[in-house]
C-alpha cells in the first residue's frame, strides 16, 4: 500500500471554504468555514489524490496566492498525517485538513499532508515530518497513540499535537509527554443532544421516525467513538424512558459496504433514526437511510449535504477549530503539552442545525439541554452501559 502526500497551498480552495481571512485568527470559523464540511468537487479532488496514481501525489505549497489570504511564512511549518481514512471521509480526518488550511490562510503556515492508507505507515509518516524539523507534526485519530509516543520520544525538540488521543507506551500505558499536546473533544456532549432530539422525534412520532427505536453504528469501539455512543444512548432515555436502542459497530471506518448491510439489518428491526460514528464506514450507514426512507444522523462535521432530506442533524466535533488553535498557539510560543479539552464551553462540540424535519419545539428543547450541559446541570456519561 502506498502513503499518499499531498503539499497544501491550495489557494484557490481555500478562498472558496473561508472566504476573506478573519481580521482576528483567534476567532471561531465563520459561517463559510463552517459550510465547508461541504467541500466543492474541486476540493475534493485537490484533498484526496487518486489511490490509482502510479507515485505520490504532490502539490507544492505556495502554488497559487490569494488575495484573502496573509502572506506565507516560509519559517513555521507544520505537517499533518492523517489516519487511514483520508482526507475524504467527510468526517475528522477532512475536518482537520479544514483547520490546516485556515492556519495556511489567515497565519500563513506553510502546510504539507500525507495521506495515511495502513496503520504500519503511521511511524514513518509522522517520521517524515519530525526529519525536516517541522514547527509543529500533527497525528490525526486515537489509532496513533502508539506511533505518537514513538516518534516524539525519537524527537523531543519537535512539537506534536494528538487528536483524539495522548501518547502510549508499547504496553499501551499513557505517557504525557512535554512536546506533544493531546486534544480530546467531549463527544459525549455531542452524542447527548443528538440522542436527545432522536428521542424527541421518536417520542413524538414525527414525520419518518413512526417507531420507537433508533440506533447507532460505530466503526471500533475505541473511546472517542464510545463516547459519542454514551451520550447518544443516555440523551435518548432522557428525552423517552421507554424507548428502544439498538446498535453495532462496523470494525471499519473505510468500508462503506459493511455500514450500508449494518444500517439495512437496524432498519429492519424497526430502527427509523440512524446514527453513524464510523467515518466513511457511517456514510453507508446513512445510505442505507436513504434507501428506505427513515433517517439519519451524522456526525464530526455537519453532514446534512451528503443527504440534506435524510439527515436531520449531525453530532458535531470541531476538529478543524482545534487544529487551527493549537496551529495558532504554536506560533505564538503559546504551546500546551499534555491535555487540551475541548467542549461546548469553548464551542468545539455541539449539534449541526437541524434540517426541516425537526419541528421547532424539539429544536428549542434540544438546545435548552445544551444549555444545561454547559452550565454542568447535565454531565452525559463517558461510558456505554452494560
Amino acid at each position: 500500500m502506498r502513503t499518499l502526500r499531498v503539499g497544501v497551498a491550495m489557494a484557490a480552495v481555500a478562498a472558496i471554504l473561508f472566504g476573506a481571512c478573519s481580521s482576528s485568527a483567534s476567532t471561531a470559523p465563520s459561517a463559510a468555514a463552517s459550510a465547508a464540511a461541504a467541500p466543492s468537487a474541486a476540493a475534493s479532488q485537490a484533498a484526496a489524490p487518486s489511490a490509482a496514481a502510479s507515485a505520490a501525489a504532490v502539490v507544492s505549497p505556495g502554488a497559487s496566492a490569494s488575495a484573502s489570504c496573509v502572506a506565507p511564512n516560509p519559517n513555521f511549518k507544520v505537517g499533518l498525517v492523517t489516519d487511514v481514512g483520508g482526507l475524504n471521509d467527510k468526517s475528522f480526518n477532512h475536518l482537520a485538513y479544514l483547520g490546516l488550511q485556515r492556519a495556511q490562510c489567515q497565519l500563513g503556515a506553510t502546510v504539507d499532508v500525507i495521506q495515511s492508507t495502513e496503520q504500519s505507515q503511521y511511524v514513518p509518516n509522522l517520521t517524515t515530518f519530525a526529519q525536516k524539523g517541522d514547527n509543529l507534526v500533527i497525528a490525526v485519530g486515537f489509532l496513533m497513540a502508539n506511533a505518537v509516543y514513538t516518534v516524539a520520544t525519537q524527537y523531543p525538540n519537535i512539537k506534536f499535537a494528538a487528536i483524539d488521543t495522548a501518547p502510549a507506551d508499547a504496553k499501551g500505558n499513557t505517557v504525557n509527554l512535554p512536546n506533544v499536546a493531546n486534544l480530546f473533544f467531549h463527544e459525549q456532549e455531542s452524542g447527548y443532544l443528538v440522542g436527545y432530539m432522536a428521542g424527541l422525534m421518536e417520542k413524538g412520532k414525527v414525520g419518518a421516525a413512526t417507531s420507537n427505536t433508533i440506533s447507532y453504528m460505530g466503526g471500533l469501539a475505541i473511546p472517542p467513538v464510545d463516547r459519542y455512543i454514551a451520550g447518544y444512548i443516555a440523551g435518548a432515555k432522557a428525552a423517552d424512558p421507554s424507548i428502544t436502542i439498538i446498535g453495532g459497530y462496523s470494525q471499519s471506518f473505510t468500508d462503506q459496504t459493511i455500514g450500508k448491510s449494518i444500517g439495512l439489518n437496524h432498519i429492519s428491526r424497526g430502527s427509523t433514526i440512524l446514527f453513524q460514528v464510523a467515518g466513511a464506514s457511517g456514510l453507508g450507514y446513512l445510505q442505507a437511510a436513504v434507501d428506505k426512507g427513515v433517517y439519519g444522523i451524522g456526525v464530526d462535521a455537519d453532514q446534512n449535504y451528503v443527504a440534506p432530506a435524510t439527515i436531520i442533524t449531525s453530532a458535531i466535533k470541531k476538529v478543524d477549530v482545534a487544529v487551527f488553535l493549537t496551529i495558532q498557539a504554536t506560533m505564538n510560543n503559546q504551546f500546551k503539552g499534555g491535555d487540551n479539552e475541548f467542549t461546548l464551553q469553548n464551542d468545539a462540540t455541539g449539534f449541526a442545525p437541524p434540517n426541516s424535519a425537526v419541528p421547532a419545539d424539539i429544536v428549542a428543547q434540544v438546545t435548552q439541554v445544551a444549555a444545561q450541559i454547559k452550565s454542568g446541570a447535565i454531565v452525559p456519561p463517558t461510558t456505554i452501559p452494560k
